[in-house]
């Protein structure tokens, strides 16, 4: 029963019970697709979403992790507007490089810390 999958969740599981999100600092939820990218801003004490932010609505072409940058860019303008500006980075099991590392390194450019 060892695999990709089953793998990805075990991570998950280790990560969640570590970190959690607030109405102040809410918790940057990372969900990755083959084609697109998404992400959340989670209060986990309210069980809220405040705002969300993907690459799916964007006609965008050019390669994945320059989108995952635009969509970082994205959750950090909504993260703003609900005056946020500390998160707690969830990479939802995922590794800490490719499109995740350009999702997170373009919600920093706009402005969000972690």
């Amino acid at each position: 029963m060892d695999t990709k999958a089953y793998n990805r969740k075990r991570i998950k599981f280790r990560i969640r019970k570590k970190i959690s999100g607030t109405p102040n600092k809410p918790r940057l939820s990372v969900y990755r697709s083959n084609k697109e990218i998404y992400c959340q801003l989670i209060d986990d004490i309210n069980g809220v979403t405040l705002a969300y932010a993907s690459s799916k609505g964007n006609n965008e072409t050019g390669q994945k992790s320059n989108q995952a940058s635009n969509v970082g860019k994205a959750i950090a303008e909504k993260a703003k507007s609900l005056n946020i500006e500390h998160v707690v980075f969830d990479r939802g099991g995922y590794l800490y490089h490719g499109r995740v590392k350009s999702l997170a390194d373009g919600a920093r450019e706009g402005g969000l810390i972690f």
